[in-house]
């Protein structure tokens, strides 16, 4: 019998996607802020196969390969001279090998990303940013990946080219944009950006990126309510951000004055990842996953979340940890075993231990 494809795995249950690459190999000394690209597929292959294994012991079903923001436009934008050291044939190939490799080593799927290009809003028109996408698309069948990811746009007509490109693949595509409310740069209201991707063929329709757990469940009701109106029935896929953006606009988690070297003071615990989790999956979500800052125990924390969604399978990371921190009743001090149970981990409302703290972080623009 041959590993279930994507379409299988979610019409039978849930999907649980992975986590962070660009912004957890940042902070481990791999990747360029600023750029953000993820040449360490080349460079420093090992730390990010590292990081897929993390992922996978923690429950994930997909290794989506290293390839955010690899276009060779990207690679090369303002001059950067990382364009010519390593291009996108050489960042993708390595990238999709290292998941492979990974996926092998339990039942996961693996997924080619794209992303978002300079060329959209220079305006290079449809042809050449298409040409960008096939490139990458020709590298992801010759490796045959398992299906394509398009993801972190914020133009509705950038994204329906990527759809339309991905399609031509024959391999189901997941489409996902890092807008919110109002319609974020692009301007287009969610509901509407939903239906245009699933019109453009997308297989699944969400959101990933920018806004933090409880934005994204907020935003991915608007969409499925806007899609089950016009009669549509794609798969709904939500990866937000691992960090809290109150007070943050159309551009998220890029407004907060912490952005990005900051960022820590606002992290999302692993049980309110759990709660995302359920409220997703009630809501009719099945490809549930994490984004920028979700570490590899907050996929634990969906996978634990949703053990029965998932045939009472538990992942191997919670061999080392149980439920509500009933592991701490194993302590030798008495105050850390008083918190071996649910009540206090659910109740808790986390401080962020200094003194004069603000509320919330205000936008850098304001």
């Amino acid at each position: 019998m041959g590993k279930r494809g994507l379409l299988q795995r979610l019409s039978e249950g849930v999907v649980i996607g992975d986590g962070s690459f660009v912004f957890t190999l940042e902070k481990r000394g791999y990747v360029k802020a600023g750029p953000f690209t993820p040449e360490a597929s080349v460079e420093h292959p090992d730390a990010v196969k590292g990081l897929h294994r993390e992922y996978l012991r923690a429950g994930a079903d997909v290794m989506q390969a290293f390839t955010f923001y690899s276009t060779d436009d990207k690679l090369s934008f303002g001059g950067n001279a990382l364009g010519k050291k390593v291009t996108c044939k050489d960042i993708n190939n390595s990238a999709c090998r290292i998941a492979l490799e990974v996926a092998a080593e339990g039942d996961a799927l693996v997924a080619g990303g794209l992303s978002q290009t300079p060329s959209y809003p220079a305006g290079k028109g449809k042809d050449f940013v298409q040409a960008e996408f096939r490139d990458q698309i020709n590298i992801f069948l010759s490796h045959k990946v398992d299906f394509i990811v398009c993801e972190f746009f914020q133009y509705v007509e950038e994204i329906e080219w990527a759809i339309e490109e991905a399609k031509k693949s024959g391999l189901p595509v997941a489409a996902t944009m890092c807008i919110g409310k109002p319609g974020g740069v692009c301007g287009t209201p969610l509901g509407d950006a939903a239906v245009r991707m699933a019109r453009a063929g997308a297989d699944l329709v969400g959101l990933n990126c920018m806004f933090d757990l409880d934005m994204t469940i907020e935003n991915i009701r608007i969409m499925k309510d806007a899609l089950d109106k016009a009669g549509l029935k794609p798969f709904l896929m939500t990866q937000p951000n691992g960090f809290y953006t109150t007070g943050t606009g159309k551009d998220g988690w890029m407004e907060c004055p912490e952005y990005p070297f900051a960022m820590e003071t606002r992290t999302v615990g692993r049980f309110e990842v759990q709660k995302y989790a359920r409220e997703a999956y009630e809501l009719g979500v099945r490809y549930i996953g994490g984004c920028c800052g979700f570490e590899s125990y907050h996929i634990r924390a969906i996978a634990e979340e949703l053990t029965k969604e998932r045939g009472g399978r538990l992942p191997p990371a919670s061999e080392k940890h149980e439920p509500w921190g009933g592991a701490l009743k194993l302590s030798t001090h008495a105050s850390t075993r008083a918190r071996a149970n649910r009540e206090h981990w659910e109740n808790l409302v986390p401080n962020s231990g200094r003194t004069k703290p603000p509320t919330y972080g205000l936008p850098s623009s304001s």
